[in-house]
Formats: C-alpha cells, structure tokens, sequence
C-alpha cells in the first residue's frame, strides 16, 4: 500500500539548527524539536529569574529545591543529590544559612551529624513565585482532553527518558 507524502506523519528535521533554541520568531506546526528547545532554554530563564529573586546562585537554587520538596537531610546527601563535592556543599550551604534560607541542626540521633533545613520563610518565598506559573501549567493541562493528555504524557515520559539515557553513566 503506497501512501501519499502528504498523509504520512511529518518527519523531523534532519539538520540540528541551535539558532532556533533562543528566538525561532514563527514556528512551523510541525517543528515539535523548535518548541522543545525553546521551552528548556524558558525553563532554565525561569529558574535564573527564581534564583535571583531569592538572591541565590545556581547550585543555592538546587539545594533549596531538594530541601523543599524533599525535607531536611544531610550536607553529604545534598551533595550527591546535587552532584558536587563535599568541600564545594559547604561553601553553598554556608551562603544559604547567611541569607537565612537554610539552618543547619545536629542530627537528633547521631550528635556528629548535621541535617539542613530549608526555612519556612524561604520555602513560602519560593512558592509565591513559582505559584503563578504552577497555575498556568495547571489551567492548561485542564483544558485538555484525555486523549490529548495522554499524547503529551507519552510524548514526555518519551523525552525523559531520552535524556536519561544521554546522561547516564
């Protein structure tokens, strides 16, 4: 059975264009790898935006995020979460305590240990800025059928996964 070119599915641009990443200006409706790119590259705008909000740097952000939404844990834990050293933890976590984003108690079972713990302040700060653009995301996923959601579910475990896998090892 010969199918028409017009009835197959779109293929995906064979030539990789970073230029488009940043300002495509009009998109063609087929171009799924321009809307990617362009929504990481707001994603990681966001995030810059959020940190400088909360007058953090990167590695500050990412910490505050993990403990926020995963609780309080330990300098060495946070820095394998984080993926960097011991030594580089300590400089992040002391610019953290001195903005008064964190606190750092001794462990109640092991007195040798420490265990970080975002301020409540901190945590409600950053939940009012994240908050509109939560909202949004929400308000458009609503608007979508089931199948719809299902597609771009698909689509986005698809694309996790594809990054996984360029970053394992």
């Amino acid at each position: 059975m010969d199918v028409k070119r017009s009835e197959r599915a779109p293929e995906a641009a064979s030539t990789y264009d970073p230029s488009r990443r940043h300002d495509a200006g009009e998109i063609d409706e087929s171009d799924i790898r321009t809307r990617v790119q362009q929504l990481t590259m707001r994603q990681q705008r966001f995030e810059r935006s959020i940190a400088k909000q909360l007058e953090l740097d990167t590695p500050g952000l990412e910490v505050l995020d993990h403990l926020i939404s995963r609780g309080p844990t330990t300098p060495t834990e946070l820095a394998h979460r984080v993926e960097i050293s011991t030594a580089a933890m300590t400089l992040v976590l002391n610019r953290l305590e001195d903005r008064g984003h964190v606190r750092r108690d001794r462990h109640p079972s092991d007195g040798r240990k420490l265990i970080v713990t975002a301020s409540d302040d901190a945590a409600a700060e950053a939940e009012r800025l994240v908050e509109p653009l939560i909202g949004e995301v929400e308000a458009q996923i609503a608007a979508m059928s089931d199948e719809e959601r299902a597609t771009v579910a698909k689509f986005l475990d698809d694309l996790i996964r594809a990054y996984d896998r360029s970053t394992a090892g």
